[in-house]
């Protein structure tokens, strides 16, 4: 399919046309698909649910293969039970029924919209658990062979919404493999927001049906689950990830600030800290925005498309609000979606 809009396939409904759309519906059509377009030797954009991306938009002057692939396969192993998903299968779909048969470990990340495929790229996260921690492994086309590989967790790379597979587009995720626990709790739980509203201590568990209850309605105070009735899930989720700053950063942040700024420890002895706090402190309101285009109602970490956005208005949007934490705090903000055909630039 030639001129194909771009924007009803992503969930801020933004971006132009693609030169050439093909739809892949199993692992073996995405493979062909791929190989197909790069021997014509034009530019590549695998797209499933569209949910952490945003489009130029003068579109994509090349393939874009939609995934579309679908199906999950559970095996017993032991005291585990293993999954085997498809790159295109709804993620909370697969969540849901994670909770209904008993299989406890992806219940905190449910709301989440997107593909499976797209889980392990961003190492996706919520209310303290990560895909990385169920995740046994990837198999992927490798573009570079021409052949279908299997990456363990180690060798995806994982850190905090990062993997090797933001780093190159040489792997296309076709399937990955999880390893979930039977029963009807959920795992130890780490996030207070969410242990308060279950009224459970900070490493408790709670039933699984209750967890998932809980995080899509935390998910739905903020805008975060798909509702098209409600514009303010007319966005990418989250634009920004949280800052992680070396302790003398976080250090003189504080000293710059009235209040102390919430911190978590992160690796390597760093301190990560909240960006949506730092933009409200900042001056950007929730609601704040012009030409179509502004931050949700619900969570200052959203962007949204009000209708009548355009992708430009967007980053400029994202642009001036990058510009005014800098300029009070020194703290420079990294976008989390991937930006095709159009880039973020610091004032």
């Amino acid at each position: 399919m030639s001129d194909a809009s771009l924007a009803p396939l992503t969930t801020i409904g933004l971006g132009g046309p693609a030169a050439t759309l093909v739809t892949a519906a199993d692992a073996s059509e995405i493979a062909e698909a791929i190989r197909l377009a790069d021997a014509t030797g034009r530019p590549l954009l695998v797209l499933a649910g569209g949910s952490n991306v945003v489009i130029a938009d003068e579109g994509f002057a090349g393939t874009v293969v939609l995934v579309r692939s679908s199906g999950v396969a559970a095996t017993r192993r032991g005291e585990d039970i293993e999954l085997t998903v498809q790159a295109g299968h709804d993620w909370d779909e697969l969540v849901e029924q994670a909770v209904a048969e008993g299989w406890s470990g992806l219940e905190c990340l449910s709301g989440i919209p997107g593909s499976t495929g797209a889980t392990p790229i961003q190492n996706v996260g919520a209310y303290g658990a990560e895909v990385s921690d169920v995740l046994i492994d990837v198999t992927a086309h490798d573009r570079v062979l021409d052949e279908i590989v299997q990456l363990s967790a180690e060798e995806c790379g994982f850190g905090y919404r990062h993997s090797t597979f933001k780093e190159t587009d040489r792997y296309v995720v076709l399937s990955v493999r999880f390893r979930l626990r039977p029963g009807f709790e959920s795992r130890p739980l780490r996030y207070g927001e969410l242990t308060r509203v279950l009224g459970v201590a900070p490493g408790g568990v709670a039933p699984l049906g209750d967890v998932r209850d809980a995080v899509l309605g935390l998910r739905r105070g903020k805008g975060m689950v798909l509702d098209p009735e409600d514009p303010d899930t007319r966005s990418v989720g989250s634009f920004f990830t949280n800052p992680v700053l070396d302790p003398e950063v976080f250090a003189n942040l504080e000293i710059r600030l009235p209040e102390a700024p919430p911190r978590w420890d992160a690796p390597g002895g760093r301190v990560k800290t909240s960006a949506a706090w730092l933009i409200e402190r900042a001056g950007f309101k929730r609601g704040y925005g012009r030409d179509g285009v502004g931050i949700s109602t619900k969570h200052t970490l959203a962007l949204t498309n009000r209708g009548d956005g355009t992708t430009a208005a967007l980053l400029d949007l994202a642009e001036e609000i990058v510009a005014g934490v800098q300029g009070a705090y020194g703290v420079t903000l990294v976008p989390e979606p991937r930006l095709v055909g159009v880039d973020l630039v610091t004032r």
